[in-house]
């Protein structure tokens, strides 16, 4: 009767959730293995021979310049940028559950970036950075310095996340209950002291997906990198991911490559997990 039982489970689950383990298993898990053994060699992306090196990479890895330089400014970004992101996002989705009118419009029209690519994205940017804004204060493009390709990187992400995460805040706010609301008015509350002490605390989960949805974004930016700034001027804005695909793909160091990327992996599988683990932590205790 057992053996009856978990048969039929093991029939109803490869019939429901079979096709997308096997899709999961094919498009995540057996790359990332085959990754980490391409770590241990020094193939070149194009010959059939993959020569064995053992941790020689992570060894080039963690003493290569470029690379911890490039870690660093994606640090820098994805810190300004998180905070931006979620602090606009969290405005509009205050602004949009305010009963105004029109606010669903509002809504989808706020989402729109998210849903253009990240490469179509760039470019349309590029072209506003290097004609419009030219046009419009006759002066030098943003893009042409250094502090200025960092801060439209930084500018169009936020602009392109803010929609999306604009949604899972709405969702925290339509959560909380009018009742509690309404009580904490009727305890004394002004509506800044019901935001601060009832509100946002009852919201915990939604800023740690928001916040772990955008550090972990934009510490693999990549397709927004190439097409607005490309690592210019002077590589100064160059992020890790970029890097990465350089040392992969254009310098044919494709062992080395994988092993830097297996590095970005870590460091953001960390931070996402601290992050976490942080806020859920804060959320019992709210």
């Amino acid at each position: 009767m057992k053996q009856n039982k978990l048969s039929y489970k093991i029939q109803q689950y490869l019939m429901f959730a079979g096709p997308g383990t096997a899709l999961f298993l094919a498009v995540v898990i057996v790359p990332f293995i085959y990754g980490l053994y391409l770590t241990l060699t020094s193939w070149d992306g194009v010959s059939a021979i993959k020569p064995f090196v053992g941790f020689q990479n992570f060894v080039e890895a963690f003493s290569d310049g470029d690379y911890w330089a490039a870690m660093g400014r994606t640090v820098i970004y994805s810190i300004i940028a998180v905070v931006l992101i979620n602090i606009v996002s969290f405005a509009l989705a205050f602004l949009v559950t305010r009963g105004i009118k029109g606010q669903n419009f509002f809504r989808a029209g706020f989402f729109v970036p998210n849903l253009i690519g990240g490469i179509v994205l760039g470019y349309v940017w590029k072209f506003v950075f290097n004609r419009a804004f030219v046009a419009i204060f006759n002066s030098t493009s943003l893009l042409s310095t250094t502090e200025g390709a960092m801060f439209c990187l930084i500018m169009v992400s936020v602009w392109q996340y803010a929609g999306y995460m604009m949604l899972i805040y709405v969702a925290g706010f339509m959560s909380v209950s009018k009742d509690v609301e309404e009580a904490s008015r009727i305890d004394g509350c002004t509506s800044a002291q019901a935001m601060k002490n009832v509100t946002i605390p009852l919201m915990r989960s939604s800023f740690v997906q928001c916040i772990f949805l955008s550090i972990t974004r934009c510490f693999v930016v990549y397709d927004v990198n190439l097409s607005l700034t490309n690592g210019e001027p002077f590589k100064s804005s160059t992020m890790a991911a970029m890097h990465v695909y350089n040392q992969a793909f254009t310098f044919k160091n494709y062992g080395l490559g994988q092993s830097e990327a297996v590095i970005l992996f870590a460091v953001c599988a960390i931070v996402g997990v601290t992050q976490v683990l942080i806020g859920k932590r804060g959320e019992v205790e709210a």
